[in-house]
């Protein structure tokens, strides 16, 4: 599954616009939120207690709001992960990135980890949300890369995401290539960590990443226009 991409602006359309540092400010989202109207990201992706300032800034227009859950660990009690995806909603999430539970997952708590997911995924759903699960490849083997993304699509994600960006390492080809193979070509794979030009997302997008999640949205933007022209 390739995207073509021939202006600036259907690069634009595949990037989560992201501020996820814990020392983000009012004005930092606020910044964050401008640029990515002006350029029409796809959605600006924020911690939880940026929603209601995000929904404000972002109200009627086609850029969505995006909210992480369970950020960056991934090791809280399932009920709150959910409590936490309805709490954003309420505030005005269209988009969800959750992260499994890794130690879960390593363990092969299959069930526990597809439940944790799908109470997410429902939640969702529910409230008129995607939902992108964060299964952190660099703390996984192939195998266990491949057993998320298929417990992940299990429980209904529409998308499953590479890395929080917060752990030891973030998107690598060989692990889109690999997400990508087992998702099959419905579910959308979410490249983020360590995308910072317009060739790194050439290349992860040919990979069969359908969006981006990076913080370097504008100069890769930037580098569409003069590449391609437009």
């Amino acid at each position: 599954m390739t995207i073509s991409l021939t202006s600036a602006r259907d690069v634009a359309g595949l990037i989560d616009h992201t501020i996820l540092k814990p020392e983000a400010t009012r004005q930092d989202v606020e910044r964050v939120c401008k640029e990515a109207l002006e350029h029409q990201f796809a959605s600006v992706c924020v911690n939880p207690v940026f929603v209601p300032l995000a929904a404000e800034m972002l109200g009627g227009s086609k850029v969505k709001n995006c909210a992480v859950i369970g950020f960056p660990l991934g090791a809280n009690l399932s009920a709150s992960k959910v409590e936490e995806a309805r709490a954003a909603l309420a505030a005005g999430a269209k988009e969800l990135d959750m992260v499994i539970h890794a130690g879960g997952l390593k363990a092969g708590d299959n069930d526990a980890v597809q439940a944790d997911i799908r109470g997410v995924v429902q939640a969702a759903h529910a409230g008129g949300a995607i939902c992108k699960v964060i299964i952190e490849t660099c703390l996984l083997t192939d195998e266990e890369k491949e057993r998320a993304c298929r417990i992940a699509c299990e429980a209904g994600a529409d998308f499953v995401k590479t890395s929080t960006g917060f752990n030891t390492g973030g998107a690598t080809l060989a692990d889109v290539a690999l997400m990508r193979r087992v998702v099959g070509p419905v579910v959308g794979v979410k490249a983020s960590g360590g995308v910072r030009t317009l060739d790194d997302l050439l290349k992860m997008v040919e990979a069969g990443a359908t969006r981006i999640g990076t913080s370097g949205g504008v100069k890769i933007v930037q580098e569409a226009r003069i590449r391609f022209g437009k």
